[in-house]
C-alpha cells in the first residue's frame, strides 16, 4: 500500500539557512494492504511530524520516492491527485486548526462530499450523516454551527468524521489525542481500532505516547532524531527494546502520579540541538552507555533481530 525509500528532508539552519539538516534521515518503510495501525513514536523535535508531512504530499523529500499503491505521490497528475486525496486522508492535532473558525462546519462536510465523491447536497446529506453516526454524532448537532461552538473532543470526532467521508484506505493521524480530555482519548482510539476492524481502513498513528502507542499499534516504528531506529511489531519492540533508545524511552515512562512531569519532559527533552541531527556516526552514541568505536564512527547500518528491524552496531 505505502512504501517510503530513504526519504529525506533537509531544513535551513544558522544564519540565511546555510546550514542544512536532515530533519528526516533516510526513513524506509513499507505497509502492506492489509488493514494494520502502524506507530510512528519519539520524543517531540524527532521528526514525525515533518514526516508526516512528506508522507501527505505536503513536502517534497529532498531525496528519496514515498510510493502510495505503485505510484510516486510526488509526480502524480490532477487527476491521480484527487485520487490520493480520496485513498489518504489526514486527523491533525489541534482538532480547532482543522477548520476556519469563520466558516460552518457542516460546509466542509458537504465540501469534503461533493469535491471528492461527486455527490448531489442530498447524497452528501445522507454521507455526512452516515458518518457522523459512526462517531457518535447526528447532523443537527452540527448544522449552521463553527468550530468554537463545540468542545475539544466534539471537533476532533467532526474531523475524524470529515476524514472518512471519502471512505479513504489510510488515514495518517498526526497526535490526534495529545489536546482532548484525557477521558476522551480512549474512545478515539477505541473508534481508530474499529474502524480498522470493521472498515478495512489503516493507520499511520503518530505520537510521543508510548502508552497509547502499545494500547492501539500492530506494529512500532521508534524515531531518533530524524531516523528509525527500531521498526517492528508493537510486542516485540516495546517489551524487547533492542535499541538502547527504546529501552531509554520505555524505561522513562511515568510512574502513577507523575505521568505530566514525564509528558513535560517529553514534549520538551533536554539538549536536542541541531548538531545531534547533524552527526555522521551514530546520533545517539554521545549519551549510548554501550557505544562502541565504531559507534562514534559510522552510522549504523539496519540489522534484523528476529522480526524487528534495528538501527545499531550492536546486532552487527
Amino acid at each position: 500500500m505505502l512504501e517510503a525509500k530513504n526519504v529525506t528532508r533537509f531544513f535551513g539552519y544558522g544564519f540565511l539557512g546555510r546550514v542544512k539538516f536532515p530533519a528526516v534521515d533516510r526513513v524506509t518503510f513499507h505497509m502492506e494492504n492489509n488493514p494494520k495501525i502502524l506507530t510512528v513514536a519519539g520524543e517531540s523535535g524527532c521528526g514525525k511530524t515533518t514526516l508526516a508531512r512528506i508522507l501527505l504530499g505536503f513536502l517534497k523529500p529532498n531525496e528519496g520516492t514515498v510510493f502510495y499503491k505503485g505510484r510516486s505521490i510526488h509526480h502524480l497528475r490532477r487527476k491521480e491527485r484527487k485520487w490520493f486525496r480520496k485513498e489518504v486522508q489526514a486527523i491533525f492535532q489541534d482538532p480547532y486548526g482543522t477548520f476556519n473558525p469563520l466558516k460552518k462546519v457542516d460546509a466542509y462536510l458537504f465540501g469534503t462530499a461533493k469535491n471528492l465523491l461527486g455527490m448531489s447536497h442530498e447524497q452528501a446529506s445522507a454521507r455526512t450523516e452516515e458518518v457522523l453516526g459512526f462517531v457518535g454524532l447526528f447532523i443537527k448537532d452540527i448544522m449552521g454551527k463553527n468550530p468554537n461552538e463545540f468542545s475539544g473532543g466534539q471537533v476532533q470526532r467532526i474531523s475524524i468524521a470529515r476524514a472518512l467521508l471519502p471512505e479513504p484506505r489510510l488515514i495518517l493521524a498526526d497526535e490526534p489525542v495529545s489536546m482532548i480530555d484525557a477521558s476522551l482519548r480512549m474512545n478515539v482510539l477505541n473508534m481508530f481500532k474499529e474502524l480498522k476492524k470493521k472498515q478495512g481502513i489503516s493507520f499511520i498513528y503518530i505520537t510521543h505516547d508510548l502508552a497509547t502507542a502499545y494500547y492501539i499499534s500492530d506494529e512500532i516504528a521508534i524515531m531518533y532524531r530524524g531516523m528509525i531506529v527500531e521498526e517492528g511489531p508493537a510486542d516485540e519492540v516495546l517489551l524487547g527494546q533492542h535499541h538502547p533508545y527504546t529501552k531509554a524511552l520505555v524505561s522513562s515512562l511515568p510512574e502513577p502520579g507523575k505521568r505530566e512531569k514525564w509528558l513535560k519532559e517529553m514534549v520538551n527533552p533536554p539538549g536536542m540541538e541541531v548538531k545531534e541531527f547533524l552527526a555522521p556516526n551514530c546520533k545517539y552514541a554521545d549519551i549510548c552507555q554501550k557505544k562502541s568505536e565504531k559507534c562514534l564512527k559510522e552510522k549504523p547500518a539496519v540489522f534484523e533481530v528476529g522480526k524487528v528491524k534495528v538501527a545499531c552496531w550492536l546486532y552487527e
